[in-house]
């Protein structure tokens, strides 16, 4: 199994490798670009909740995961937890909006790939996953439906983590979870420029902006559940990550380019300038990472049913770094209120295999934080999701489908108003590197 676990990672990352401008949105020109969402397949198609954990599924949202229960019976001789693995990928279409018209997006990106090692009453995870994501091509025009400034970006932050979680009793864990986030962020802005008969001047100067990004952050869980009646098992989650501060190494250019007339598309010259940022202090420059706060609560049968919801609030307005600012935007507080759950018919049906399969379902909206000319930009998530048994019946592997239907932002303010649709898969494989052997 492990050999066709590689295989299939390999596909996934490589097919991944040419599709890494992960976003369209044009939000991601503030700041270090769009926040990824940081969880499963299997948390995103129940509205994004994180406050269900057990021995089966990866939980990349609270760390204390990886210190789960044991599975009971026979299926790892009733005390080894499984050794878990997941990998997933994301397409995207996206209709961008705004009071003058439409356009259409589509994008494809390598979401986490992840593993979790139990050993004893501790549990270890690591894995890699996109924090953010840039890229964005903006048009400025003025009254005259003249273009005056065209803006685009690429690039983002990933992240490398390792994680140890801890059970403390049986109905309580901890974990933490050790965040290396490293990438770029580009931008690129030019000026148009016209002659007075209206033509575009041919050789025009586009600047060029890049940093470099690195640094650590934590991000603490715990995990707390309890049976409320014989059946009904009552799940709490907290995650709390505090602020931190990565290091940005920036570099600024000037380049002579040339303009087609035509389509207004450039191409670079042999002329360039590199701007002294150091004499500005500029150069080396720190940015502030917000601290975030999860609380969860849900209650369900384990083996049947579960519905829970989560509340998430992050100190946005602590953003900063002089590189990004603006005179346009600003940053508040962000929230995000989550709902959701999953229904399994039979999970230990031998006939059926629909009884086995997880039907999950849950909504969203948050507060993202952002704040352009005094508009708040929100946004809205409604998704569903199939969780697919595949090979041994005893490892509960499986493939996970999601499908989530959503909006952001606003078409106030000439803003633009997104309508996305996010088709998610995953693989959740489990193994038995610690099964007990019996010889005879």
């Amino acid at each position: 199994m492990i050999k066709r676990f590689i295989v299939i990672c390999i596909t996934i990352i490589g097919s991944a490798a040419f599709a890494q401008q992960g976003t369209s949105s044009p939000y991601s020109f503030y700041g270090i670009g769009s926040l990824k969402f940081k969880g499963t397949v299997e948390n995103r198609s129940m509205g994004g909740i994180g406050v269900y954990l057990d021995s089966i599924h990866f939980n990349l949202r609270n760390p204390a995961s990886y210190a789960g229960n044991a599975l009971k019976g026979s299926y790892f001789n009733g005390e080894s937890r499984p050794v878990k693995f997941t990998v997933a990928g994301t397409m995207t279409n996206t209709t961008l909006k705004s009071n003058t018209g439409e356009a259409k997006t589509n994008n494809a990106i390598f979401d986490y790939l992840a593993i979790s090692v139990p050993v004893g009453k501790f549990g270890f995870g690591f894995g890699l996953l996109p924090f953010t994501s840039v890229g964005y091509r903006l048009d400025d025009i003025n009254d005259d439906s003249v273009l005056v400034n065209r803006f685009s970006g690429e690039g983002g932050l990933n992240r490398v983590f390792a994680g140890l979680g801890y059970q403390i009793t049986e109905k309580l864990s901890v974990g933490v979870d050790f965040n290396y986030n490293f990438g770029n962020v580009q931008n690129n802005a030019l000026e148009v420029e016209y002659t007075p008969e209206g033509e575009v001047v041919q050789y025009q100067t586009r600047e060029y902006n890049r940093s470099d990004l690195n640094g650590l952050n934590l991000n603490f869980g715990v995990n707390y559940k309890t049976m409320v009646t014989d059946k009904l098992e009552l799940s709490t989650t907290a995650t709390f990550a505090p602020g931190s501060k990565l290091n940005s190494e920036n570099i600024r250019t000037y380049s002579t380019v040339t303009v087609d007339g035509s389509t207004l598309e450039t191409t670079a010259t042999s002329s360039t300038i590199d701007a002294d940022l150091e004499a500005i202090n500029l150069k080396n420059t720190k940015l502030t990472l917000p601290s975030t706060l999860s609380i969860g609560v849900g209650i369900g049968d384990p083996k049947s049913w579960f519905i829970g919801t989560e509340y998430t609030y992050q100190s946005s307005s602590d953003f900063s770094n002089p590189v990004f600012s603006n005179s346009i935007s600003t940053y508040e507080n962000a929230s995000k209120i989550a709902i959701g759950g999953f229904y399994i018919p039979d999970y230990n049906a031998f006939s059926g295999y629909h009884k086995r399969v997880v039907y999950r379902a849950g909504f969203n909206f948050a507060n993202t934080g952002l704040v352009i000319k005094d508009e708040s930009i929100k946004e809205f998530g409604i998704s569903f999701g199939l969780g697919l048994p595949v090979g041994s019946r005893n490892l509960f592997s499986n493939a996970n489908l999601g499908l989530e239907f959503g909006k952001r932002g606003t078409t106030n303010q000439n803003l633009i108003q997104e309508n996305f649709i996010n088709f998610n898969i995953s693989l959740s494989l489990n193994s038995r590197w610690f099964e007990q052997r019996k010889y005879k």
